[in-house]
């Protein structure tokens, strides 16, 4: 057996590295480490908790807005505060929009050239791709010309030498499949869609006042004043018709772009339909209320956990349940050792036990992660766009029934086939089209509440501190594109006792746990075959499909320049 290491994982946000145990040329055993520390809940120890949602938004440089959302709730809930009607359908476009971005910026930007061989697209026939792009959809964009065009910047890009974007990918795997014409189809629309997520996540810009990291948030609400008849107010008709148009393109690029290319590749990698499987456990927070946001029948993604792939009963979801182990991770707990602890009792107490670099291979049956490991019941769970898809799809959400059925009748398959790599591909598709198809009505509402003198976006109820308990706690919850997202804060004397925040990512990516059970990514690697070790595109292809994000899992990098393991290592 071979020992495979890929560190740093690449097209992530943050740093995360796979060993990999190979065995007839297939995965046999895998580790997950994420490989820096932060330390937000320790920044954020004594501070006002009115303001904990600026800083958590540094978790992470690129899903900020989530920490943010989710901050506040957790805040809110401490201090039995509601927001108003105005003030959710805000939260739900800036948090709808950033899904949308999100999702589109995966598939073509860190997830596609695993699929996408770019030096084969130099040999495609243009008057064959503009055929198979108008064959599938009617965007404007696909004639001959225009695919000529692309192929004449991307052979410019070789033939410099210098390749940029396109930098250390493995062209020429025996592992791609799409025929030349394909890969220049979707090349094009890698590029396509760097244009328009620039111009579509204005949206937050108008809503948030930036991106990333934006800056309207309150406990109590938003700070995006309504008034129809105020030009400088940030929401006014004006406002109205420009994030509406925004609204409008992104429901088109979705349809003609996204999930036409996703429907064109698929079927190409079928068998990828047979790996990847994982868990087979799947957790839901539930959100985007359209009443009130405390609510869960209200949902648009419902709330429920599905186990062992039975999708015949979702369970509901007990906050109790939750704990994180740091068995395996590069922490200390007080108290008994091996015992999880609920992010109300949580501890952020960094300790590096691991070897000194430069080594090797990971101490994997020590501590071998800055990521914990969090679990459901003494259950690891799978969280992200699949788990919303199995858990709306299990529960008859009317939206996600639909289009997981389609999905399933065009591949004449049972919805097992879900429960893979290329199946989260499909529930991520599945969902931005879902969302897309929801922004346009928020903005209506957004317009009926501001004709009906609605304009209330903030309940100023518990601002002052001196109204607040001596002491309280609370949580507030978000799916956030990668998942399901907590964060929990204990309040005491006006200021915050402890600050826990277990992301998307820590659930999937986090190691293995007190009864050494795997994580997500773990357990879907196994059986994944490898055609070549010093090529591993099969294992990015797996990891990938979660979409990472180790900045947010791990909540100060190596300012000592350590050396990273060389990318892969085999006996």
């Amino acid at each position: 057996m071979a020992r495979l290491v890929v560190d740093p994982v690449s097209r992530i946000e943050g740093h995360l590295r796979i060993e990999a145990q190979l065995d007839g040329g297939k995965v046999s055993d895998a580790w997950s480490a994420g490989t820096m520390f932060r330390g937000i809940e320790i920044i954020l120890k004594d501070r006002d908790p009115r303001e904990a949602w600026i800083w958590t938004q540094r978790i992470c440089g690129v899903c900020t807005m989530v920490h943010a959302l989710a901050s506040v709730r957790a805040v809110e809930d401490a201090l039995g505060v509601d927001i108003p009607d105005s003030a959710r359908i805000v939260r739900n476009l800036i948090a709808g929009s950033q899904m949308v971005q999100d999702h589109v910026v995966h598939f073509y930007h860190l997830h596609a050239l695993d699929w996408v061989d770019v030096a084969a697209a130099l040999k495609a026939d243009p008057a064959k791709t503009s055929s198979i792009a108008q064959s599938i959809s009617d965007y404007p964009k696909s004639s001959t010309t225009y695919f000529k065009g692309v192929q004449a910047r991307v052979k410019g890009v070789v033939d410099s030498g210098q390749l940029s974007l396109f930098a250390s990918g493995y062209w020429g795997h025996p592992a791609y499949k799409l025929p030349p014409e394909v890969n220049l189809l979707a090349v094009a629309h890698y590029l396509e869609a760097l244009a328009w997520q620039k111009d579509f996540i204005r949206m937050h810009a108008v809503l948030g006042g930036k991106n990333p990291h934006p800056q309207t948030f309150l406990v109590g609400g938003m700070s995006t004043a309504m008034d129809p008849a105020e030009p400088f107010a940030v929401i006014n008709p004006e406002t109205i018709t420009f994030i509406r148009k925004l609204a409008q393109e992104a429901r088109k690029f979705v349809e003609q772009v996204y999930i036409p290319d996703v429907l064109a590749v698929a079927p190409i990698y079928k068998e990828w339909f047979g790996y990847g499987e994982g868990l087979g456990n799947f957790l839901s927070y539930g959100d985007y209320s359209s009443g009130n946001q405390k609510d869960p029948s209200t949902f648009l993604f419902p709330r429920g956990v599905v186990l062992n792939r039975d999708i015949s009963k979702v369970l509901p979801v007990d906050a109790s349940k939750i704990t994180e182990f740091v068995n395996h991770s590069w922490y200390e707990y007080s108290g008994a050792h091996g015992d999880g602890k609920h992010p109300f009792q949580g501890e952020t107490i960094p300790n590096y036990t691991g070897p000194k670099p430069p080594f090797e291979y990971l101490e994997v049956d020590k501590k071998y992660s800055w990521l914990k490991a969090p679990r459901y019941d003494n259950k690891p769970m799978e969280v992200g766009p699949l788990a919303r898809m199995v858990v709306g799809y299990a529960a008859g959400q009317p939206d996600i029934k639909k289009a997981v059925d389609g999905v399933l009748k065009a591949l004449n398959a049972p919805p097992t086939v879900l429960f893979s790599t290329l199946g989260r591909i499909a529930a991520r598709a599945l969902e931005c089209q879902i969302m897309a198809s929801k922004l346009e009505g928020w903005v209506d509402e957004l317009a009926s509440n501001m004709a009906h003198g609605k304009v209330s976006v903030f309940n100023p109820v518990r601002w002052d501190p001196d109204t607040w308990p001596s002491g309280t706690t609370g949580y507030g919850w978000h799916e956030a594109p990668r998942g399901a997202l907590g964060h929990w804060v204990e309040i005491e004397g006006k200021a915050i006792k402890n600050y826990q925040a277990v992301v998307p990512t820590t659930w999937n990516g986090g190691p293995r746990d007190a009864q050494g059970q795997r994580g997500a990514y773990e357990a879907a690697l196994l059986k994944t075959p490898v055609a070549d070790p010093n090529r591993p595109l099969e294992i990015l292809r797996t990891v990938h499909s979660f979409d990472p994000c180790i900045a947010c899992a791990v909540h100060v990098v190596d300012a000592k320049g350590r050396e990273y393991t060389r990318i892969p290592r085999v006996d």
